[in-house]
Order: C-alpha cells, then sequence, then structure tokens
C-alpha cells in the first residue's frame, strides 16, 4: 500500500482489539487497553501504561457505542484525512466508527449507501467507516488519507468540520452512549419512558355521613 495514501499505522489500528484488561496493571481502576501509539504502532495499552512508556508518542483513544469501537474526529482528524466518512454525534461528541458493522438488508427509500459494505448512510458520504475507506483507495485509489494543506478540517465545536475549502462536513446523530469503560458496561443507556398520555383520574368523592 502507498504510504503516500495510507499511513503504515492504519491497517495494523483496524486490526487491533481494544478494551482486553491490561496485564501489568489488570487491578487497577483504568486498566482497559484502550489506547493506541501510532509511533509505536504495536497492541493496544492502558491509561497507566501510557504514562510509563508512549509520554512523549502520539496516542489516540479508542471508545465505544453499542459494541463498536469509534474514535473522536478532533484526535483522529489531526493524522487522517477523514473526508467522505460519514460521522456522528454521540452524546455531544462528533465520532466515526473504525470498522464496518453489520446490517440488515437495507430497505427501500435510501438515499445513500456506502461504497464498500452497503450500509445505509445518513448524508451523502462514501463509506460508513475507516475501514470500508481503506477498502475503497485499495481497489480504486481515488481516496487518500493523507492530509495536506487543501483538506485539513477544523472542527467547530457543533458538532460539525469545516473543510480549508469551506465545505461543511455534517454530523448525524445515531442513539447509543459513548462509554470509555470496561467491556461490560458499553450498552446503550435505557431510554427514559414516555410520559402518559392519560388524564389523572380526580380523587374518588365522598358522601357526607348521615346524621342519626
Amino acid at each position: 500500500m502507498d504510504t503516500m495514501l495510507v499511513p503504515p499505522w492504519l491497517e495494523p489500528l483496524l486490526n487491533t482489539g481494544f478494551f482486553s484488561v491490561c496485564r501489568t496493571h489488570g487491578d487497577a481502576a483504568r486498566s482497559e487497553c484502550n489506547m493506541y501509539c501510532l509511533d509505536c504502532n504495536e497492541d493496544a495499552f492502558c491509561f497507566y501504561c501510557r504514562s510509563s512508556k508512549h509520554k512523549d508518542h502520539q496516542v489516540i483513544q479508542i471508545r465505544r457505542s453499542s459494541y463498536h469501537d469509534v474514535v473522536r474526529v478532533s484526535e483522529i482528524q489531526k493524522v487522517l484525512d477523514i473526508s467522505g466518512v460519514q460521522t456522528y454525534v454521540i452524546n455531544s461528541a462528533r465520532v466515526l466508527f473504525l470498522n464496518q458493522r453489520p446490517q440488515p438488508k437495507t430497505g427501500k427509500g435510501v438515499s445513500h449507501i456506502c461504497e464498500i459494505c452497503g450500509r445505509s448512510l445518513l448524508d451523502p458520504f462514501r463509506f460508513c467507516s475507516l475501514g470500508c475507506k481503506l477498502v475503497g483507495i485499495k481497489r480504486n485509489g481515488d481516496a487518500s488519507f493523507t492530509l495536506d494543506a487543501k483538506n485539513e478540517v477544523v472542527a467547530t465545536g457543533r458538532g460539525e468540520g469545516i473543510s480549508s475549502r469551506g465545505v461543511l462536513m455534517s454530523s448525524s446523530k445515531e442513539e447509543g452512549e459513548l462509554r470509555e469503560g470496561t467491556q461490560n458496561d458499553i450498552c446503550p443507556a435505557t431510554p427514559p419512558p414516555p410520559p402518559s398520555t392519560a388524564r389523572r383520574r380526580k380523587g374518588i368523592p365522598h358522601r357526607a355521613p348521615f346524621r342519626s
């Protein structure tokens, strides 16, 4: 793969398993291996490993939403051109998915789909994840992950981004909860029950007591 199009650490990142317990710091509170070093390009590691072994390295943190690995756009856009990849706003954080997610057969009336896996998209993007964009680059060579002055993206803080060309990159909201915790703590939050529409019944009338 041409390193001008794809950095050498991207494919290993996409194939890495996250959220296992660190062998060295397994008894600590933040022992989940949810970080990846772009300089070392090795296995995932935990918060404490970062402090001791990767202090001055380029490190990104992986999070989870509904059992799928995501990364915040504010982190990944500093090292990758993410143009063409659908982004989502989850718990006020703008994220994108590392790899494709399985989906039932696309229904009728879907306007936008991923060019690689066919997953329905909410906005007119080409890919549903970094993994699908990587496949698209290998297949067609008409995209790139390499940042340059023409495609750098600046976060606006509103769940959107604006490229240096002034093109708005929209981000669609997706139901779910963004988690940083253990693998047992990654389910979406249960939505509150809908408010009752039934009218509240007035109190039961009481008859005046009979006089003797």
